[in-house]
C-alpha cells in the first residue's frame, strides 16, 4: 500500500545567473510510483531532483507534495529521504548511528529508535553490521546503509541521485534489486536520477527522458522504448538504427507509411502526424529481419555484412546498405550465427515495430 504522496511540478524555472537550466517544466508523479529522470550529464536531471529536495531554489513555478506547496520550504521540512551518489555517511559514526540520525533529529525515544534501526538494517541485509564504521564496509554495503537511513524515517518522498554509479557491475545489480524490492514494499513515491538506460528500464513505473532542461518524453518503460517521440529519445534509450528517409506524402500519427530509404522503399508506422518530406526512420536491432540475398523481395533492403560479433545468446551484425549507411542487426534463437562477414543479405523492416519520426 502506498505511503508516499504524489508530486506535481508546475512551470518550474531554475537558473544560474542569466542561464536557465530548467525553463517552464511541468510534471506529475503518481503517489507510490517509481519515477526515473533519465538523461546525459548536463541535461538538468540532478538540478530538478535537488530542486524537489529543496537544495536548489526555484526562480519560478511550484512544487507540490499532494496538496502541500513545498516550493519555498527548506529540505528538513519537506519530509523527504535522500540517497546520494557518494553515500554521504558520517565517517565517525557507526552503521547504527548513521541510520538512527534522522530518528534522533525527530526526537524519537531510544526504544523506538533501536527497534526501527534494527528493522531497517535487516531489510537491507545488514543487521549483523550495526556496530561497524563506514570505512570497514564495501561500496555496496555503504549504499545499503544510506538506503536504510533514508527509509527508516518513513518519508513521503524518496529521492535518489545516481545511487548506483559508484558500484561495480555485480554490486550494481544486487543493490538495484534491493532498491526495487524495498520501494515496492514501502510504496514510497520515489524519484530516481540516472544516466543508465538499463537501470531506468528495469526499475521504473514511468520514465522522464530529459534534454536541455526539458522533458523530451514521459511514459512507461515500454512506451519510451517502443514508441519514442523523437530520434533523441530513440537513440538514448536502447540501441537504435536511425536512418534519413523521405515521406512522399503526409501521414497521420499511428498510420503505416511507405518511405523511401537508401534508394528503396519500406513500410513503417508514423510516431506522430508528419508532413511530406524528410523524416527519420527508427529500427531496433532486434526487430530487423536478416536473410540470404536470394530471399530478397520488393520490401527488403539489400546489404552486405561488414562485421559479426558472436555474443552467446545472440549474434550482432553490422550490415552496410547500398548507399553506404550501416545498420546494427541482432539475431537471437536457433542459427543466429549463421551469417558470415562478407555475405550479401536482405534486411526486412517490420512495420509493427519500425517507426517514422520527425527529421
Amino acid at each position: 500500500m502506498s505511503t508516499g504522496t504524489g508530486i506535481r511540478i508546475e512551470q518550474l524555472r531554475v537558473g544560474y545567473g542569466a542561464q536557465p537550466v530548467i525553463d517552464g517544466l511541468s510534471l506529475e508523479i503518481e503517489r507510490g510510483a517509481f519515477f526515473t529522470l533519465l538523461g546525459p550529464s548536463g541535461c538538468g536531471k540532478t538540478t530538478l531532483l535537488r530542486c524537489i529536495a529543496g537544495f536548489v531554489t526555484a526562480s519560478g513555478g511550484h512544487i507540490r507534495f499532494g496538496e502541500r506547496d513545498v516550493t519555498a520550504l527548506p529540505p528538513h521540512q519537506r519530509d523527504i529521504g535522500m540517497v546520494f551518489q557518494d553515500y554521504a555517511l558520517f565517517p565517525d559514526k557507526t552503521v547504527f548511528d548513521n541510520v538512527a540520525y534522522g530518528l534522533r533529529a525527530r526526537r524519537q525515544d531510544a526504544a523506538t529508535i533501536t527497534r526501527k534501526v534494527g528493522e531497517a538494517l535487516e531489510r537491507v541485509g545488514l543487521g549483523a553490521l550495526a556496530s561497524r564504521q563506514p570505512a570497514a564496509l564495501s561500496g555496496g554495503q555503504r549504499q545499503r546503509v544510506a538506503l536504510a537511513r533514508a527509509l527508516v524515517i518513513q518519508p513521503q518522498v524518496l529521492l535518489m541521485d545516481e545511487p548506483l554509479s559508484n558500484l561495480d557491475a555485480k554490486l550494481r545489480l544486487q543493490v538495484r534489486e534491493t532498491i526495487a524490492e524495498l520501494q515496492a514494499e514501502a510504496g514510497i513515491t520515489t524519484v530516481f536520477v540516472t544516466h543508465d538506460q538499463d537501470e531506468a528500464l528495469a526499475l521504473s513505473h514511468r520514465i522522464g527522458v530529459m534534454h536541455q532542461g526539458r522533458l523530451a518524453q514521459v511514459g512507461t518503460p515500454a512506451q519510451i522504448y517502443r514508441e519514442p517521440a523523437s530520434g533523441y529519445v530513440a537513440d538514448f534509450v536502447g540501441a537504435a538504427n536511425l536512418l534519413p528517409v523521405d515521406l512522399p506524402m503526409a501521414v497521420a500519427g499511428g498510420a503505416i507509411a511507405r518511405v523511401a530509404v537508401a534508394g528503396r522503399s519500406a513500410l513503417a508506422r508514423a510516431a506522430t502526424a508528419l508532413p511530406a518530406g524528410p523524416a527519420m526512420l527508427m529500427a531496433r536491432p532486434e526487430d530487423i529481419g536478416l536473410a540470404p540475398d536470394r530471399e530478397a523481395t520488393a520490401d527488403t533492403l539489400p546489404g552486405r555484412i561488414q562485421r559479426r560479433q558472436y555474443l552467446g545468446d545472440k549474434t550482432s551484425y553490422r550490415v552496410q546498405l547500398e548507399n553506404g549507411l550501416a545498420l546494427q542487426v541482432d539475431r537471437h534463437g536457433a542459427n543466429h550465427d549463421a551469417h558470415q562477414a562478407g555475405d550479401a543479405v536482405a534486411l526486412r523492416l517490420d512495420p509493427a515495430t519500425t517507426r517514422v519520426l520527425p527529421a
